[in-house]
């Protein structure tokens, strides 16, 4: 089956210099940049240096804002509805910790949820009363948007759901979730850490509140670099847990006047290298188009998964309809840490999930350690088979 995208792979890996020395098939982890992201970081940390931080941070307003705009238009939303942040952590838990929680409040979230997120859940449930309660999953394996309705109550204050984990290419039914959580008037926290840049998004049609999202995965962005979306109805009931003189202003000696956008989350100090990068790589993924992205990672994690299938003590453990651009696996009789070690000679990149990463659905399924395969729009059929045959070689030595 030919590619049905109809991306330029071949100029994609001419910007991608990555390409010419390794098999990158960590982009779950952290994608190839684009020479163009790399370039664009560079320019600016060595214009910084000739002309003074702030000075040229005020010369280049313009680009400051078309990362903003970049972003909105990449997720479907207004520009100033992004706040910038240094990672995806960072932005999850500043929408999680304005809302306020009270004793019997319950927090309902996916089977699959994120370590990270749940940490602190638990954290704030030592200081308040709430219950944590995953969402029963579908036959697929997806949060089942079914289930949720059926345990909303008027105790629920936020559904939390990772839109893809860490751990598969699961993809949850974050609309149908979003339609029970507007229907039901909860917010909706929405972690799109791994789904941004490999799935075509739209915050309208998906229904969050808030967006929380990384961009050194799929969207190919620089390390340290973050956003979230807030959509405005929800500020009037939520209040960030830090504030300062760019979040808000200091209007008395007694008052303060909250910024009314997004921005409210942000702080004053930006990495502007870093985030004039991020708007560059947003700008690539639009130039390439969402959607014809998410059709090609969806294509070859597909192939891949087919191929690995075929190899004699492979284990695929993928879960899920129409599945993402995360393939895992375990290969019998061989610790996933030895299987990555033994990629990592041969030039070909990969990563390893632990149960501690999503330990409600490990728990479940009885998850071992799993080799994690990410491919991106850049990979080639040709490098599918080179890692498959490694697989392969790794099973029978």
């Amino acid at each position: 089956m030919s590619d049905p995208s109809g991306i330029d792979v071949d100029l994609a890996r001419r910007d991608t210099p990555g390409c010419e020395s390794l098999i990158h098939m960590n982009n779950a982890g952290a994608s190839l940049p684009p020479r163009q992201v790399v370039d664009a970081q560079v320019e600016y940390l060595q214009a910084e240096a000739k002309s003074g931080g702030y000075e040229l941070a005020a010369d280049r307003a313009d680009q400051l804002a078309d990362t903003y705009a970049a972003i909105s238009e990449l997720v479907g939303a207004q520009p100033d509805d992004i706040a910038l942040m240094s990672n995806a952590t960072e932005a999850w838990q500043l929408a999680f910790n304005s809302i306020r929680l009270e004793d019997g409040d319950r927090i309902l979230t996916s089977e699959a949820e994120y370590a990270s997120n749940y940490i602190e859940f638990l954290r704030v449930r030592r200081h308040v009363n709430i219950s944590v309660e995953p969402i029963p999953s579908d036959e697929d394996g997806m949060t089942s948007a079914a289930a949720l309705a059926a345990m909303v109550d008027d105790r629920v204050r936020l559904i939390a759901i990772t839109h893809v984990p860490t751990n598969g290419g699961l993809i949850n039914p974050a609309a149908e979730i979003g339609h029970v959580a507007n229907r039901a008037g909860i917010p909706y926290l929405l972690d799109v850490c791994q789904s941004v840049g490999q799935i075509d998004l739209d915050v309208d049609k998906l229904g969050c509140d808030f967006l929380s999202a990384t961009g050194r995965k799929f969207l190919r962005g620089p390390r340290g670099t973050g956003f979230l979306y807030a959509r405005r109805s929800i500020l009037a009931s939520t209040e960030p847990p830090v504030l300062d003189l760019s979040a808000a202003t200091w209007t008395s000696l007694d008052e303060i006047e909250i910024r009314p956008d997004a921005r409210r989350y942000e702080t004053w100090e930006f990495n502007y290298a870093a985030v004039r990068g991020l708007g560059v790589a947003a700008r690539y993924a639009l130039s390439i188009g969402p959607k014809r992205i998410e059709c090609r990672v969806r294509w070859l994690a597909d192939q891949l998964r087919e191929r690995l299938e075929e190899v004699e003590g492979v284990s695929v453990y993928d879960l899920g309809v129409n599945r993402a651009g995360i393939v895992t696996f375990s290969l019998a009789g061989i610790d996933a840490s030895a299987v990555q070690k033994e990629m990592a000679g041969r030039s070909i990149n990969c990563s390893v999930t632990t149960p501690a990463s999503t330990l409600v659905d490990a728990t479940r399924r009885g998850l071992p350690d799993l080799v994690r395969l990410s491919p991106h729009y850049y990979n080639t059929g040709e490098e599918l088979e080179v890692t498959v045959d490694a697989i392969a070689s790794v099973s029978t030595t």
